[in-house]
């Protein structure tokens, strides 16, 4: 009897002396809990979204550009499709070292029949590309296609020192062209056609040149118009077919 009396004071006193261990160390984990939620994602100092935070001033914060190449929509939200076809740079010698700027060569088109180039100057080469999108936007022309693959017909085109010829083509023939002029057509939904190209191979003048040819198009829908007629009798007359083989071509030109 006198040890079970012993032994039950010192389980009392060891429960005592534990009791405000515990609540220290209950007390320790309240603070750091408490510190870890006052700097949390949304809290003033820094997590990940405060403004002082390791991510808050990213490439958003810093107002990054984005690089809009491979696609854009024009206002009617069509899709674009959008090649570079040249860079050009240049230096000028300043006091100190050399100035260096950037001119940039690009096509847009919708891949449906209309198709714009423009060129724009930078000290970088992702603004002076942006600003040739821009300027292709603005200057984007409709040319008509037959069956939506191939041209209406052959035409030349002239500008500068470059000459390019044109020629319409039957279906599975593809795009034979080269340099600039592939991303032209590529651009505006031709998919069989023969060009050549002689005089230059600048591709600044190369691409006036196609595009003076391509502006020089007609469909037999606008030349019937202007000539008060309808397309089946331009078509009869030009193929010399029947009636019914002429209707048959009027009203599959779509354009």
């Amino acid at each position: 009897m006198a040890d079970e009396n012993n032994q039950q004071p010192q389980a009392v006193e060891n429960e005592a002396a534990a009791a405000p261990q515990d609540g220290n160390a209950g007390g320790h984990q309240g603070g750091e809990r408490g510190a870890r939620g006052g700097r949390g994602r949304g809290g003033p100092g820094g997590g990940r979204g405060g403004p002082g935070g390791n991510r808050g001033g990213g490439r958003d914060g810093r107002g990054g550009r984005r690089d809009d190449r491979r696609g854009g929509q024009d206002d009617g939200g069509e899709e674009l499709i959008e090649k570079l076809v040249h860079i050009n740079r240049v230096s000028k010698t300043v006091k100190g070292g050399k100035r260096f700027g950037f001119a940039a060569l690009v096509v847009v088109g919708d891949g449906k029949g209309r198709v714009g180039f423009g060129h724009g100057k930078a000290r970088e080469v992702p603004e002076a590309i942006s600003k040739a999108t821009a300027a292709a936007k603005k200057k984007m022309m409709r040319v008509p296609l037959k069956e939506g693959r191939t041209l209406h017909h052959d035409g030349n085109g002239h500008f500068g020192a470059g000459r390019v010829t044109v020629r319409s083509a039957p279906q599975g023939t593809g795009i034979i062209a080269g340099g600039p002029m592939r991303a032209v057509f590529e651009s505006l939904g031709v998919h069989d056609v023969v060009t050549k190209s002689v005089g230059t191979s600048n591709p600044y003048n190369m691409i006036r040149a196609t595009f003076e040819a391509l502006g020089n198009q007609t469909s037999p829908k606008a030349v019937a118009q202007r000539r008060g007629k309808k397309i089946a009798d331009l078509l009869g007359r030009a193929h010399g077919a029947d009636a019914q083989t002429a209707e048959a071509e009027a009203a599959a030109v779509v354009e």
